[in-house]
């Protein structure tokens, strides 16, 4: 069943099915979201998943996202009296889970609030009310009646600090909230078709999942102790059932890939707490990028030891800047103290504000930190306003930089291994020189590209290979357009020598470039051979590159006689 919402901006639409025996499903559909939270792009919208199970006493887990508030509310009506409610299961308490619990216990003041102990802390906050509560740890359960009996897991940081997994053995059901989600908005409700939903799945992945590797490793070693799994609910997009296999081992893949990079960065933040969240999380997936390992923790949750133990073995350490007093402020303090103890100067570290309205001064912190000898790894991210597209595409690159600096030893060792002859014979194979230029909303990149190669004529289409730790890489995801610019022999070196350049974390790197608009929106370059307007339809993960196949919707070419800039290598095993 399919309700729709008054005709407004953005199609928001519920969807109610039966998903097994006395569990149904409430699916809130944003169909035309294109970002979430603002630092990354969606090409599909995404969905907020709740669930209503019916034992002799019911319980929902999770609700949906504010702007849903009369559709969600509308269809929770339509399957029960909210009277009837036992308990709301709350597998963590970010606001597009949790937005409507004080709406549905308004409801149904009677239930219970079930999560763990940092979860019902946080929900305080968010509800403002006193509400029944029953804390809940790892192996607990939590028995429905009628074989129902709920079996929690503890997964922390996946991806905020107090996510629980929540399984029904008498269904199979496991309820994971954010982890295997995937932002892909159809009416679906499970995953039959594997190859559309797999962009969005590493993706979403990629975005959310990566920086907390370590995590996801840890939760799915509980999840194998549970018997009989046939299918994950997740929090957003369609439920996994018909390609549970596939998925769970990408996800374990991945994860270990991630997490067997011996450098790594420890993030701390505050999840609560203004937009550290979010923040740190653009940084650390800027850093996973480049194939460097990233660990993620609250500040307000830390464990001392775990605190003490994870600093010992990282190379840099990031940190967003708590609140300076109210609630968590002797918990972050502690935990700052701790981090201050444990550093040494072989590390490196970089400070951003929060924007929480509070934040604890953070030229304080950095002096502490360069007495103590560290070097700083980036100038501290001061942000003076809401974060913008523009602030989290200065996060992301930041995270890059990062990156790149701490993997540059590893990367020339790597380098230098291949065989002489074969380094030789590889660089024989020439190429043109282009520079790829994009522009979505706020944000806009570019880059000098060689390894290019027409692929099809019906469409008209060519692959370009990007490395995964270009800033541009996050606008060539599915369905984004870009422009190819292709540089004329004679013509090319200053505009190659500008794009060349290492850009600074945020800067304009079209200041001083002649250009105007494509009709996709991306910038042409005015001393540019040709141009090319392209969109992309598929991706094709290799070892350090993504191998990105487009269309082409446009081109001209400016000068009929000129030839195309070509690149000659001495070696094959770096650019």
């Amino acid at each position: 069943m399919v309700v729709a919402a008054p005709k407004t901006e953005n199609r928001l639409t519920t969807q109610i099915a039966a998903i097994a025996a006395d569990t149904t499903t409430i699916r809130s559909l944003d169909w035309d979201r294109d970002r979430f939270d603002i630092e990354f792009g969606l090409q599909n919208g995404t969905t907020y998943n709740s669930y209503l199970i019916r034992g002799e006493k019911v319980a929902l887990v999770d609700t949906s996202h504010a702007k849903f508030r009369q559709l969600y509310l509308d269809a929770l009506r339509g399957l029960i009296d909210p009277a009837e409610i036992d308990y709301i299961v709350i597998s963590h308490t970010e606001p597009d889970h949790s937005g409507l619990v004080k709406d549905v216990l308004a409801l149904a003041p009677q239930a219970t609030v079930v999560g763990a102990k940092v979860a019902l802390n946080f929900l305080e906050d968010l509800v403002h009310q006193p509400f029944e509560r029953l804390q809940v740890k790892s192996g607990e359960t939590l028995d429905l009646g009628n074989g129902h009996v709920l079996e929690f897991v503890n997964a922390p940081n996946l991806h905020w600090p107090d996510t629980i997994f929540t399984f029904d053995a008498k269904t199979g059901i496991l309820y994971t909230c954010d982890a295997f989600g995937a932002h892909f908005c159809k009416e679906d409700t499970f995953d039959e078709d594997l190859e559309a939903l797999s962009p969005d799945f590493r993706f979403y992945y990629e975005c959310l999942m990566a920086p907390n590797a370590r995590s996801v490793l840890s939760a799915m070693k509980r999840m194998d102790k549970l018997e009989g799994i046939n299918t994950i609910a997740t929090g957003h997009g369609p439920l996994i059932h018909h390609h549970l296999e596939e998925l769970t081992g990408r996800y374990r893949r991945w994860s270990n890939e991630k997490s067997e990079s011996e450098t790594l960065v420890a993030v701390f933040y505050v999840s609560d707490y203004g937009y550290s969240d979010r923040i740190s999380q653009a940084v650390a997936h800027g850093i996973t990028k480049t194939g460097v390992a990233v660990e993620m923790i609250d500040l307000r949750s830390a464990d001392a030891h775990e605190v003490n133990e994870l600093v010992g073995r990282a190379k840099g350490v990031l940190i967003g800047m708590p609140p300076s007093s109210g609630r968590g402020a002797k918990e972050t303090q502690a935990a700052l103290s701790t981090i201050l103890a444990a550093v040494s100067d072989k590390q490196m570290f970089g400070l951003f504000e929060s924007y929480g309205g509070d934040d604890e001064p953070i030229d304080t912190l950095q002096t502490k930190l360069q007495d103590l000898e560290l070097k700083p790894a980036f100038d501290p991210i001061r942000i003076k306003d809401t974060p913008s597209e523009a602030t989290y595409q200065l996060c992301e690159e930041t995270g890059v930089d990062v990156g790149q600096s701490l993997a540059q030893a590893k990367k020339i060792k790597k380098l230098k291994s291949l065989d002489a002859d074969l380094q030789k014979a590889l660089g024989r194979i020439s190429s043109g020189l282009y520079i790829i230029t994009a522009q979505k909303g706020e944000l806009s990149s570019a880059m000098l590209a060689s390894w290019i190669s027409q692929a099809s004529f019906k469409p008209l289409g060519f692959t370009v290979a990007v490395a995964k730790d270009r800033a541009i890489e996050s606008l060539m995801q599915v369905g984004d357009t870009f422009v190819l610019n292709i540089l004329e022999e004679g013509n090319h070196l200053d505009l190659m020598k500008h794009f060349l350049k290492r850009f600074a974390p945020g800067a304009d790197r079209f200041a001083g470039v002649r250009t105007r608009p494509a009709t996709n929106g991306s910038p042409i370059l005015a001393d540019a051979l040709a141009y090319l307007e392209c969109k992309v339809t598929s991706r094709m993960e290799l070892s350090d590159h993504w191998l990105v196949y487009c269309a082409v919707d446009d081109g001209k070419v400016s000068k009929d006689e000129a030839l195309t800039a070509v690149h000659h290598r001495k070696v094959g095993n770096y650019y």
